[in-house]
């Protein structure tokens, strides 16, 4: 395992550096918002601009990274990230907080695109799979650390903000100073949503509406957690503990649904996911540890639902078409995800702090039903016909990228000519001479130039 990460590991480390800045922001702008007076709906549209951003990046970050390189584009949106996070506490307003977010949301596919690539040009088809395990753990890993860390500082100062800075910034050293060689070119593919949804409707409808529960609960839950009364500290382990609940539930889960329709275990989660959420709109939630155990239930109910649904698409998807279903995944699911925390924001300021379960249990419900319906319209696909469930390439991280060549053939498949940033390294791979690069040849450093002509002087 250590040969396999050590040419990776500059890599691991700027990756832990960045989400641990990333989790700190997210768990600390809901409770900085509280603190300001920002109205619920004021921080629900902060919280989904973040996510809007993502989707955006998800467009147009590839081509940033076309345009530059891997490593020019990713200290570009890195620094940018980091200046973006020391702008909250200069401009506290929600609409400046939503434009940052946007900015912040975008940086963050980038950098998505960029590492996992990067990882993928490193992993070779026997260590692959470590590899990209290790990563998604630490992303986990990282980002809880990142939550819980607010617990050391005061959010009403300048210092979380700055130490949430000061991560990201340090995430730009060490794939700076890397002698890696940058990755090949991204995959980037043109996306075809009704084909997706021809392929697998339950994997697409599901992946939205997994986007608006996760959207809500990953970043309201602070918010929830200091209107039931905890304290900041406690409402930043309270959203811990949701991501905390998903992370440990992923694989067992996703291993089980290798064996059984996968139909059936979003159907499963999604009546888990109803019945927690009654539990928190019917139970008087009081005390910290029956909040907490609450919390990690409702994080093992939804977080692995993206991977199941993301697996059920790759179970109906033609091997050619992977990386197309994995990018409409990921797009689909940012979508959702951008409504997620402004409608729960709209319903805890018009019901009170249980508004945010009762979207868990209005959509999952919606959910439940539109599962149980397609599971009679079409029947299940065998299980030797089933891809083997990928916990990377189904984690709703980032846009996983193909370690195949790209398909220069496929006309929803941009060829690596086209990108500026690689017609340099193209060119030398196929051993031409690039002239305009460097104007030398053998004869120019053999024979002397003749020295130009001076200039006579005016007869007088």
């Amino acid at each position: 395992m250590a040969q396999a990460l050590a040419p990776v590991t500059a890599l691991l480390v700027s990756i832990a550096l960045l989400i641990a800045g990333h989790g700190l922001q997210s768990t600390l702008l809901p409770l900085a918002g509280a603190q300001a007076d920002f109205s619920d709906v004021a921080i629900g549209l902060v919280s989904s601009s973040y996510f809007f951003g993502l989707v955006l990046g998800c467009l147009g970050a590839p081509y940033v990274i076309m345009r530059a390189g891997h490593i020019r584009a990713f200290a570009a949106l890195v620094s940018l990230m980091s200046a973006a996070a020391i702008l909250h506490p200069i401009f506290v307003d929600p609409v400046a907080w939503s434009v940052i977010r946007i900015i912040s949301g975008f940086c963050l596919a980038g950098f998505y695109m960029i590492v996992e690539s990067w990882l993928n040009e490193q992993a070779s088809n026997e260590n692959r799979g470590k590899i990209m395990s290790v990563y998604i753990v630490l992303l986990y890993a990282a980002m809880t650390v990142g939550q819980i860390s607010i617990t050391t500082m005061e959010i009403t100062t300048f210092v979380p903000f700055a130490v949430a800075s000061v991560a990201v910034s340090l995430a730009v050293i060490p794939v700076s100073l890397t002698t890696a060689n940058q990755p090949a070119p991204i995959t980037v593919v043109r996306l075809r949503p009704v084909k997706l949804y021809r392929n697998s409707p339950t994997a697409l409808v599901a992946v939205l509406l997994i986007g608006v529960t996760q959207g809500g609960l990953w970043l309201m839950a602070p918010l929830y957690g200091i209107q039931i009364g905890l304290s900041n500290d406690n409402a930043a382990y309270f959203a811990a503990a949701v991501v905390a609940g998903g992370a440990l539930a992923q694989w067992p889960i996703g291993r089980a649904s290798d064996r059984v329709d996968r139909r059936l275990v979003l159907l499963f989660l999604a009546v888990c996911a109803v019945s927690v959420g009654f539990a928190f709109i019917m139970l008087n939630v009081e005390g910290v540890a029956m909040a907490f155990g609450l919390a990690f239930l409702v994080g093992v109910a939804t977080q692995p639902a993206y991977a199941i649904a993301a697996s059920h698409a790759f179970d109906h998807a033609d091997p050619d078409d992977y990386v197309e279903t994995s990018s409409g995944m990921n797009l689909a699911f940012g979508i959702g995800s951008s409504f997620g925390p402004l409608t729960a924001s709209l319903l805890m300021e018009n019901v009170g702090p249980w508004g945010l379960f009762l979207q868990v249990v209005v959509i999952q419900g919606v959910l439940a039903f539109y599962i149980l319906s397609r599971v009679f319209q079409r029947a299940a696909i065998s299980e030797e016909e089933k891809t083997d469930f990928d916990y990377a390439a189904s984690a709703q991280l980032g846009n996983v990228l193909s370690p195949e060549p790209l398909d220069v053939e496929d006309p929803y498949v941009i060829p690596p000519e086209e990108f500026p940033a690689y017609e340099l390294d193209t060119a030398l791979e196929d051993g031409a001479v690039v002239e305009e690069y460097w104007p030398t040849s053998e004869t120019d450093e053999d024979e002397p130039s003749e020295p130009e002509p001076q200039p006579q002087p005016a007869s007088q």
